[in-house]
């Protein structure tokens, strides 16, 4: 009784002095954990939340940069952090070894997943990569599937050694030729044609014949049984977020650049362009923003299990669903730059 004459007293006070009211209750702390240091591709999560979007809908996030999506997807599967960012054959692979990890929107339709090096280098294809350092973080999903790589290509999957640098060194490394090529996804493509010009090399797994699903919007299993209308209020509201940046990305990018320091505004419009494209795919356009389709997963699966092997073979419907998405809204494939 005393607790609530308390909390009545404290609304009468606000109402009196014009303060706003105490919120009935606060939101539910959510945490995103992103694949790894935010760029453009994470500005409709931030946009969103700077919208108040996430707060309307009772969610009170908290955005986590992530060290890879081996990383991010572990954690999530261990009910570390409920959502997370990360690409989907590296979260099969997590699945894979137990992790309870589902996904519940794709944001890369197409793999970003891409080699460069420069051709300086004695690196003019990846039948050359045998004998070279690659540089990359060791939870990046280009090094966790570097087997399926490899052997797509038709080279040993030891014949590279690999060097741990961190994401936002990559560039640098190839510069002083720490290492002779790199991972990284091809939404930061301009910015190693503008740094290295003619010299550069690269190649996207597109372009061997692999492209399993990228990053993704993955949730913890067991969150999302007990949790269900919050999921889908969350992946909703990304989904809007993402369609709002497709339209306009200006007021998107402020509010990454707001939270995010050290990044260039020019570089990230860049970035968008590109990954406009990796979002864009006959279901994405077609079906729902983020659609993720099932022969593709099975794909994917079939991929991860015949050049990584699966430590706990799963039943692939398990690992996503596309029940949270709102079909209202698609990619508009018109805002796409050829």
């Amino acid at each position: 009784m005393k607790r609530l004459q308390a909390a009545g007293s404290a609304l009468v006070l606000a109402l009196m002095l014009g303060l706003p009211a105490l919120p009935a209750s606060a939101g539910e702390a959510v945490n995103l954990i992103l694949n790894w240091t935010p760029t453009a591709d994470h500005s409709p999560f931030y946009y969103a939340k700077a919208q108040g979007w996430y707060e309307k809908a009772g969610i009170d996030l908290t955005i986590e940069t992530g060290k890879g999506s081996g990383v991010s997807a572990a954690k999530v599967g261990s009910g570390g952090s409920p959502f997370g960012i990360a690409d989907l054959a590296t979260m099969l692979v997590a699945k894979g070894k137990g992790a309870d990890d589902v996904a519940v929107m794709s944001i890369y339709a197409n793999t970003g997943q891409t080699f460069y090096w420069l051709k300086s280098y004695g690196v003019n294809g990846v039948k050359d990569f045998p004998s070279h350092k690659i540089g990359n973080p060791p939870g990046d999903a280009s090094r966790v599937m570097w087997p399926a790589f490899a052997k797509a290509a038709g080279i040993a999957p030891d014949s590279v050694s690999f060097v741990n640098i961190g994401p936002t060194a990559k560039i640098a490394a190839l510069k002083s030729h720490t290492v002779d090529i790199i991972s990284d996804f091809y939404n930061e493509h301009d910015l190693k044609v503008i740094e290295f010009g003619g010299d550069l090399g690269y190649v996207n797994w597109k372009d061997i014949g692999l492209n399993p699903y990228g990053n993704s919007l993955i949730v913890n299993g067991a969150y999302l049984q007990k949790n269900p209308k919050l999921v889908e209020e969350f992946v909703r509201i990304s989904q809007k977020a993402f369609a709002a940046c497709v339209a306009d990305v200006t007021p998107c990018l402020k509010a990454l650049l707001d939270q995010v320091s050290g990044l260039d505004k020019e570089n990230q419009e860049r970035q968008w362009e590109r990954i406009k494209y990796l979002m864009t795919d006959e279901f994405t356009t077609t079906k729902s923003l983020g659609w993720i389709d099932g022969e593709r997963m099975k794909k994917d699966y079939e991929l991860v299990q015949a050049y990584l092997g699966m430590e706990k073979p799963f039943d692939v419907t398990t690992a996503f669903t596309t029940k949270m998405l709102d079909p209202a809204i698609k990619m508009d494939a018109s805002k796409v730059k050829k």
